[in-house]
């Protein structure tokens, strides 16, 4: 029996982490993810948390177990000791930050150095509702994570189906699931195109959009 095999009928445990910049979104795409309700303004992480989410894939259930990790300067290295026997890592970084994804590069070395096995790697452009803020080119972010060979997407702590379906993805590579790339392309495009629309149509009378944090 493998270590990706229920032993005794119990659920087998997936642990996830997420690790980036403070202010780029870790702590509301996990809270969305596990159902809880959007919230415009959310204070910063400052201990690492962990929480529990099921998910069923191929008639089995899995205990999905999602870090939300500091990502305060001050608290990187208590950050790193968290990374430890993760199976997935997803690198989030805030589209409207350039900083934010130049700092990639420490999380990434910082996990290589910490994790004996090879994880899944993942990276996430959040806040892509405020794309008019934009200050990381999708393209450039794609070609990051292609040249890394990690999967990409971008995501919204507001529709949280999109973030749910690329941790899904990931998930089901680290399961050795056959994936089918076109597809959840497509899928993230048009859902990434119904997401611009509603934003521009919430335009306030000097034509901004309106600005939030999470």
């Amino acid at each position: 029996m493998t270590d990706k095999e229920e032993e005794g009928g119990e659920e087998e445990e997936i642990k996830v982490i997420l690790v980036g910049e403070m202010d780029t979104g870790k702590t509301s795409l996990i809270n969305t993810a596990i159902g809880l309700k959007f919230q415009d303004k959310t204070a910063s992480t400052t201990t690492n948390s962990i929480v529990n989410k099921k998910m069923e894939i191929n008639d089995k259930t899995y205990s999905i177990n999602l870090w939300d990790t500091i990502g305060q300067e001050k608290y990187r290295s208590l950050t790193k000791i968290f990374m430890k026997g993760a199976k997935i890592v997803i690198f989030v970084y805030d589209i409207t930050n350039y900083n934010s994804f130049k700092e990639l590069n420490f999380w990434i070395e910082s996990t290589k150095e910490i994790l004996t096995e090879q994880p899944v790697m993942g990276i996430v452009g959040n806040k892509s509702d405020l794309f008019l803020k934009e200050e990381v080119k999708e393209s450039e972010a794609r070609q990051f994570a292609k040249d890394k060979g990690y999967e990409f997407s971008l995501t919204s702590a507001k529709n949280s189906a999109i973030f749910c379906e690329f941790l899904e993805k990931l998930i089901k590579m680290y399961l050795g699931e056959e994936i089918d790339d076109d597809d959840d392309d497509d899928k993230a495009k048009k859902k990434g195109e119904k997401l611009k629309v509603r934003n521009i149509k919430t335009k306030g009378k000097k034509g901004d959009l309106e600005s939030r944090a999470f």
